[in-house]
């Protein structure tokens, strides 16, 4: 009632209905409220604590939003136009489009006008007093704002320094912060700009740097480029050369150690694909990030970190090319009503949810291949058959006692995801079965054991496949079309071309293990052509397997060590920002002997690499390194 009438009454119901609510909101008050609507809350509740606070915060709110200024503008503005009271050719050099209307001078000259306008049409002392009241109130707020903004210019240009370096990742350098400066006073006097407008454009100008846009790991970058700056990185670096030696890798000759600063960065981008935080910036600024146990501690802080999330998207979605599933519409909606963008999206995510619980809980990396469990929401599970009670209670509904260790059990978040104990039930857990792969690796109206086999042998197990020739006849797009022949045999009929053999022959077997998985993941037992599933297959070398648990023996006892070597080349190559070459194989070969007696914990893959000559360091040019 207070707000929308202002409390104001009216006897006559005439007039009530006719000024219902307007009142104070009519004409200028419909732009800026004139007046504070907190009086009975300021008046009625709060005591001298809460009023202060209240006046504090109107007062950052002038401050902010330039409130009197604002005001008087519109003031004026509305005595020109709506009430016509300036409208007298006196009144003339007041206009609102006039920067200069909120100066002092013309403040106080306007309300000896306006005033003397009052006096002449016979106005009341109780309505000059308001009016010499309102125009004393508008100079002095005004005149407050202002002088608080020129107060407060050096804290903005000290901020914008701080935010400069936490653009740039590092201490600004002498010469980066007097350019900055410069930008600023020329900006203001040689350009005209108000101190907000210099601030705004000295922002522009650092998130437009090269310093922001790239990461920049020279030494240079780091501001130690004088005399004792480099005798620091060579005293760093002799000492690095000892230790490292000592392991059988020695730095580069053409490489320099990177700055503190440098290295955490590239360790924030390579575990969380973003700058680093406090902490991290802290240990650079105390200049022992360099300390392997220090470094150490930190990588596996970040590991624990939820925003390892963005690094397992990244690293995981490029590794076994998932990361534009979300884009991904090759599925026939009229044959797969159930394939929703819903679905989707959880397809997408159950990987990602996957990498992230072996990365937090330092789980075996072997998991990926031979985890019995897997994570799902309600959506998914639905896919899948696993039964759960519906409403995301977290519960399975298999008739099995909860408390054994052999039941489907489902461990809920908070967003409704689970955890699935013992999904090899239903023909999950780890990468190789779940549904994303399994969609993203079919042509949309049957499956595609070419494609599926080809992304096990080439994503997962890393072995190199040459392109296949510039002609190769197409398989029909839908399975019903195959007439008497099964995929199988049509493929088999395929692998009869030599020119074709030799590389089906590496990868179609890894591939027909999934034939019990339809075109979007869902478990069957007869293709669209109603022909029963075979999922055999002959792998290379001679062993035989059937399906999903045959794949997974074979890759046990004749693959794992090069589904071992590819995530450490994977994991390697995109920690260093960069392709591998030859020299940093005795570092892949290191990370794999640690590996193998740390139990396969991927924190052990990530320590190995951090504390790396490759990554401790930045090849530079030959001038640089003889210096």
């Amino acid at each position: 009632f207070y707000i929308t009438e202002r409390a104001r009454v009216y006897m006559d119901a005439v007039k009530e209905q006719q000024n219902a609510g307007r009142l104070l909101s009519a004409g200028l008050h419909s732009m800026t409220g004139y007046f504070r609507d907190d009086g009975p809350l300021y008046d009625l509740i709060l005591d001298d604590a809460g009023r202060r606070e209240l006046d504090r915060l109107w007062q950052e709110f002038d401050f902010a939003a330039s409130v009197p200024q604002r005001m008087h503008v519109s003031f004026v503005w509305f005595e020109r136009t709506d009430s016509r009271y300036m409208s007298e050719a006196q009144f003339d050099p007041y206009r609102p489009e006039d920067k200069s209307v909120t100066e002092q001078a013309k403040i106080k000259k306007l309300g000896e006008i306006y005033l003397a306008k009052a006096q002449r049409n016979n106005a009341s002392e109780t309505v000059q007093a308001a009016i010499k009241e309102h125009f004393d109130l508008v100079a002095a707020n005004i005149l407050r704002v202002e002088q608080q903004r020129v107060a407060a210019e050096p804290g903005h240009l000290k901020a914008l320094e701080v935010f400069a370096g936490r653009a740039y990742r590092r201490p600004l350098s002498s010469k980066e912060r007097d350019g900055l400066r410069a930008f600023y006073r020329e900006s203001r006097e040689q350009n005209g700009l108000e101190h907000e407008d210099a601030i705004r454009d000295c922002i522009v100008s650092v998130l437009m740097s090269p310093n922001f846009c790239y990461r920049i790991d020279l030494v240079e970058a780091a501001g130690l480029s004088d005399v004792q700056g480099r005798a620091r990185l060579s005293q760093r670096a002799a000492t690095e050369s000892i230790s490292n030696g000592a392991l059988g890798q020695t730095r580069p000759t053409n490489s320099r150690p990177l700055s503190d600063y440098a290295l955490a960065s590239r360790l924030s981008y390579f575990l969380w694909s973003s700058m680093p935080d406090v902490e991290l910036l802290a240990h650079a600024a105390a200049g022992d990030l360099h300390q392997p146990e220090v470094l150490k501690a930190q990588a596996r802080r970040m590991l624990r970190d939820s925003r390892i999330r963005d690094f397992a998207t990244e690293f995981a979605g490029h590794w076994l090319d998932f990361r534009r599933f979300e884009e991904h519409n090759s599925v026939d909606r009229e044959r797969f009503p159930s394939f929703d963008n819903e679905l989707r999206h959880a397809m997408f995510e159950e990987p990602i949810r996957f990498f992230v619980d072996v990365v937090r809980e330092d789980r075996s990396v072997l998991n990926f291949l031979y985890a019995d469990y897997t994570f799902v929401n309600e959506p998914l599970a639905k896919h899948y058959g696993i039964p759960v009670e519906p409403g995301g209670t977290g519960r399975a509904t298999t008739g099995e006692p909860t408390t054994s260790p052999r039941s489907a059990r489902l461990s809920t978040f908070s967003d409704d995801w689970f955890r699935v104990e013992r999904a090899d039930k239903f023909g999950r857990g780890g990468l190789l079965p779940m549904s994303v792969f399994l969609t993203a690796n079919s042509p949309g109206l049957r499956t595609s054991p070419v494609k599926r086999g080809y992304w096990v042998v080439r994503r997962v197990l890393g072995e190199r496949i040459p392109p296949p020739p510039a002609v190769v006849p197409d398989l029909p797009n839908d399975e019903k079309h195959l007439g008497d022949l099964t995929l199988r045999e049509v493929l088999a009929k395929h692998r009869e071309d030599k020119s074709c053999a030799s590389c089906h022959a590496r990868f179609d077997s890894f591939g027909l293990v999934f034939e019990g998985y339809g075109p979007v993941g869902e478990r069957r037992s007869k293709d669209f052509g109603e022909r029963a599933i075979d999922t055999r297959a002959e792998f290379p070398g001679g062993s035989e397997g059937d399906g999903l648990e045959g794949l997974r023996r074979y890759v046990r006892k004749h693959r794992q060590d090069d589904f071992v070597d590819n995530l450490c080349r994977k994991l390697l190559a995109y920690g260093l920002g960069r392709t591998l070459i030859l020299s940093d194989d005795s570092t892949v070969q290191e990370m794999r002997a640690k590996l193998a007696k740390n139990g396969y914990r991927f924190g052990t893959l990530v320590e190995s690499i951090v504390t790396s000559p490759q990554f401790l360091n930045k090849r530079v040019g030959d001038e640089f390194a003889k210096q």
